[in-house]
């Protein structure tokens, strides 16, 4: 880094076309070559309050503190302010933000929560380290151009025994070494998932969400509450360990939020079934090896573990966020799957599918919450350092407004999320099924209408940047595209409404009166 030091004086002196010097946070930058390069173009840079001046708050207007970081713009510091010391600086690797509401209330310096304890805070500090230093860059390449995750990166989570860990406590942890060692396999909870799983949706990538990996989280849970010692054997270790890829095949043209309108058949032929039909919208389906297939017959429905084959064909369908996730359309033309590859029993292919809802709706509300929060703190930031008619953005009451709704709709979700974490921690599976379909429905569609209420208020604060793929609003802009996506993955939030409210009637008691 350069070490020479110059007063603002000294700065001043260069403010003309072809000899120009700006600060930025008490660094000296020479723009001398770059001013007919700049993006914005030349005449920005030689504004009145701009060359030859402390331009730190005209920069910080128009762009982001990761612009100053990419090793072209770094290149251009030639020095510092004598005196001065940088103020401005990213988050360190596993560092907590200090912007109010940026952390929920457990993480918050000087506030308490029954749920948590020190494993936990541990396992937080290590996981949002380790997703900053070795995701967040994947993340953001991935988002932009499309690719799925790189085994690299799917190697080095699989180290930590990141699936493994997304799919919650159970016997499948046994004997692995979780994050680290800092967590033992019959320690790991509900909470911790938790925090894995806000963690990951705190980049606002959204896409690459689903591209982690999420097919296997929605799909494996079948496999290791349904499946055979062999089927587990055989499928499970090459899944967790990266090796091999895994989608959950239910939705199609036909059905979707109507799970039980599945056009796709399975006919029984020996020591195989014959499987004829398509699935659509199926996350990670492009790059999956195995496909856990709902399936039509005529006893009824029909869960099974299809292998890719040449009967076996997937091909990208193009939605309103990135490729990243891999969302396929799948078409089984007689594909033969042996009688072996059949989970559960048949006929019960729908109470499968159903109970494995439960996890998949948590899941999805508990990434969304994370991003929720996440938009938060870009408006809290924003607002403190967007001057508009001379002063802070917040000083508009309006303003003020919009922020105390999305502080208070994220805050209520999180409390809702945790009780509902608390409940899974101290239920069995079957409890969960019998007990949590209904609040976790009705907490889905909380959540969900809230972030997408938190999207509309976001874009209106942030303006035309909320609706620019790059720059001070992107993050903004991708939760505004992909909030509905929430909202519509693992049951749609009418369907789900509904649900609640039947699950609640069916537990009426029979002698309630007014």
């Amino acid at each position: 880094m350069p070490s020479k030091e110059f007063t603002l004086d000294d700065i001043a002196q260069h403010n003309k076309e072809g000899d120009l010097w700006i600060v930025i946070d008490s660094k000296v930058y020479d723009l001398s070559r770059f001013a007919d390069l700049h993006p914005g173009g030349a005449g920005v840079l030689y504004a009145d309050g701009v060359a030859g001046k402390d331009a730190t708050q005209v920069f910080f207007g128009l762009h982001r503190l990761e612009v100053l970081q990419r090793p072209q713009y770094a290149r251009l510091q030639i020095g510092a302010i004598r005196g001065q010391t940088e103020t401005i600086k990213p988050l360190g690797l596993g560092e907590l933000s200090l912007v109010p509401y940026a952390e929920p209330t457990w993480l918050s310096s000087g506030y308490f929560s029954p749920y948590y304890s020190d494993n936990h805070r541990k396992f937080h500090k290590a996981m949002r380290a380790f997703l900053m230093e070795v995701v967040q860059p994947e993340a953001v390449r991935c988002e932009e151009n499309g690719k799925r995750i790189s085994q690299e990166v799917v190697d080095k989570l699989s180290k930590i025994n990141f699936l493994a860990m997304r799919l919650g406590p159970g016997k499948h942890l046994k004997g692995l070494t979780l994050m680290g060692g800092i967590v033992k396999p019959e320690e790991y909870d509900y909470f911790h998932e938790l925090i894995l799983n806000t963690e990951i949706a705190r980049f606002g990538t959204r896409a690459f969400v689903d591209g982690l990996l999420n097919g296997g989280v929605i799909s494996l849970p079948p496999i290791l509450n349904f499946g055979t010692p062999e089927q587990q054997l055989k499928f499970v270790p090459d899944i967790l360990a990266g090796k091999k890829y895994i989608s959950l095949a239910v939705s199609e043209a036909f059905a979707g939020s109507d799970v039980s309108g599945a056009q796709t058949v399975a006919v029984r032929d020996g020591d195989e079934w014959i499987v004829t039909g398509t699935k659509k919208w199926i996350t990670n389906g492009t790059f999956s090896d195995y496909f856990t297939t709902l399936c039509k017959t005529d006893a009824g429905f029909v869960v099974l573990l299809i292998e890719r084959s040449d009967a076996v064909s997937t091909k990208p369908v193009k939605t309103s966020y990135s490729s990243t996730a891999g969302t396929a359309f799948i078409t089984f033309d007689k594909a033969r799957v042996p009688v072996a590859n059949t989970l559960g029993q048949v006929g019960k292919g729908m109470s499968i599918v159903l109970s494995n809802f439960n996890h998949e709706r948590w899941m999805v509300t508990a990434t969304s919450l994370g991003a929720q929060r996440l938009v938060v703190e870009e408006c809290l930031k924003w607002t403190n350092q967007r001057i508009a008619f001379g002063k802070p953005l917040h000083a508009q009451a309006v303003v003020r407004a919009k922020l105390a709704a999305m502080i208070s709709r994220v805050e209520a979700c999180q409390t809702w999320v945790e009780n509902i974490t608390y409940q899974m921690n101290n239920m069995s599976y079957h409890e969960q099924s019998d007990r949590l379909a209904g609040p976790i429905a009705l907490l889905k569609q909380f959540v969900s209408k809230a972030g997408r209420e938190t999207a509309e208020d976001a874009t209106q604060i942030f303006g035309g940047r909320g609706i620019t793929v790059t720059g001070m609003g992107k993050v903004i802009e991708n939760y505004h595209r992909t909030s509905p996506y929430d909202a519509i993955l693992a049951g749609a939030e009418d369907v789900l409404g509904d649900l609640g409210v039947r699950q609640a009637v069916r537990r009426m008691p029979k002698n309630a009166r007014l």
